[in-house]
């Protein structure tokens, strides 16, 4: 009896963690902490670890609380699509107000702890959370400029890393930023491509053209090489203290090569099928440059 209590308690453990792995999309929050922690690596003169720690806590609570709220404030939209609608909110097994009260308290956790670090690192944080919940969101069912408008956010925490290391922002967080800025795009239209339908069954509009066609494509193949240029820039000496040497930038440009070639393939052939391997591509991009960048640091 008892064996069959305790069974019972760690499967509903488990349901519970699983719905909070969810609500606060802990694969992307982990991907989101992960750019942080590079612009950390990228700032730092000297790794301080509970410094890192704090930044990674703190940066999942920020991106864990902005999740929350989008899917409170997304929960009847999400009802009307096939990715979304098994999500706790919406199928019923968490409601809205523990949802709301899971974001709040994760804001509160992630101000004060990126607080900790410094004011700016905080505020970066704070701002990310109210342009992701109250300007990007509501956007996404009137206009494709959402797309434009949660690009900042989703930018804002490989810069993030930089500042928790620095307290300073300038030339080095700034370009930090236009990266990770210009990259979304491609890899959010990419997505948006193949998410097309479902989108549209919720009512938001996530491509420029609001149709998958070869305007569509062209500004993703624009703004791939914008990215591109953007992230060899620091090999030319004019972004401070943020260095990259010519094999780095000659690496980092490559990959920035191949990304631009599946978006290409994608003008080409105008499929989902080649739309996912441009998504899959910008998802190894961003990756592996930060990792090129951070390795560029320490082996020079």
């Amino acid at each position: 009896m008892k064996t069959a209590v305790g069974s019972a308690k760690n499967n509903v453990l488990a349901l519970m963690f699983a719905d909070f792995k969810e609500i606060t999309k802990a694969r992307l929050a982990i991907s989101v902490v992960f750019s942080s922690i590079a612009g950390y690596f990228l700032g730092a003169y000297e790794i301080q670890w509970v410094q890192l720690l704090l930044l990674a806590f703190g940066g999942y609570c920020m991106v864990g609380a902005s999740n929350a709220y989008n899917q409170v404030i997304e929960k009847d939209l999400d009802v009307l699509m096939k990715r979304t609608r098994n999500r706790p909110v919406p199928a019923g097994r968490m409601s809205a107000n523990t949802a709301l009260a899971i974001a709040v308290v994760l804001t509160l956790l992630g101000v004060v702890t990126l607080y900790l670090l410094n004011p700016k690192t905080a505020m970066f944080g704070a701002i990310s959370i109210f342009l992701y919940t109250s300007v990007y969101t509501p956007l996404k069912t009137i206009t494709p400029l959402a797309v434009f408008v949660g690009a900042i956010p989703g930018a804002i925490p490989f810069m993030l890393g930089w500042v928790a290391a620095t307290n300073e922002f300038g030339i080095e967080p700034g370009t930090l930023f236009m990266i990770q800025f210009f990259w979304q795009f491609p890899h959010f239209w990419a997505l948006g491509w193949m998410l097309d339908e479902d989108y549209k069954s919720g009512g938001f509009k996530m491509l420029p053209t609001g149709k998958k066609d070869a305007a569509t494509v062209l500004q993703i193949i624009m703004y791939t090489i914008w990215m591109m240029v953007i992230s060899v820039i620091p090999v030319f000496g004019i972004t401070g203290r943020l260095h990259l040497s010519i094999a780095a930038a000659v690496l980092v440009f490559v990959m920035g090569a191949v990304m631009l070639g599946f978006a290409f393939k994608l003008y080409r052939q105008r499929d989902n099928a080649s739309a996912r391997k441009l998504m899959l591509a910008s998802v190894s991009y961003i990756t592996l440059m930060q990792i090129v960048y951070v390795i560029d640091k320490f082996s020079a």
